[in-house]
This record gives structure tokens, sequence and C-alpha cells, in this order.
């Protein structure tokens, strides 16, 4: 008889959406605001207190056609 057990893990993406000004990107200021509010979600979401350090690698921006995305994953089984 196989000896084996098995899992479903549901990644879920949590993205903050800063839109930018066409050629001209998006303000740092509102950069700022989404970065410390996915900061803080990646913080609650992982339980990690306020002073310990993230990951470089933690939260990834990327550059789309009309905004910059901040994003982190977490997984959960099911």
């Amino acid at each position: 008889m196989a000896d084996y057990t098995t899992e479903t893990v549901t990644t879920t993406v949590h993205r903050w959406i800063v839109p930018t000004d066409g050629p001209h990107g998006a303000a740092a200021a509102e950069i700022a605001k989404a970065w410390r509010a996915a900061e803080q979600a990646y913080r609650k979401g992982y339980d990690l207190p306020q002073d310990e350090d993230l990951f470089d690698n933690a939260l990834t921006f990327h550059p789309e056609d009309d905004a910059i995305v901040i994003s982190f994953t977490t997984e959960g089984a099911r």
C-alpha cells in the first residue's frame, strides 16, 4: 500500500497599485504611502513585529504601462 499525503496550497497576491502620470512616473510621496501600507500588511500577514527588519525581497516593485505595483504573496494550506 502506498504511503503519502496530499495538500492544496492557496496563494494570495497582495498588490498596491500606484498610478503613473505617463512618462513622468509616479510621485515619490505616493510610492512612499503605498510602500508603508504594503510593509504593514506584510508584517501582519507574517506576524512580524514592527522592529524586525524585512528581507530584501519581501516586497517587489513592478513597472506596468500606467502604474507601479508593489506586491507580496502569502500561502496557506487548505
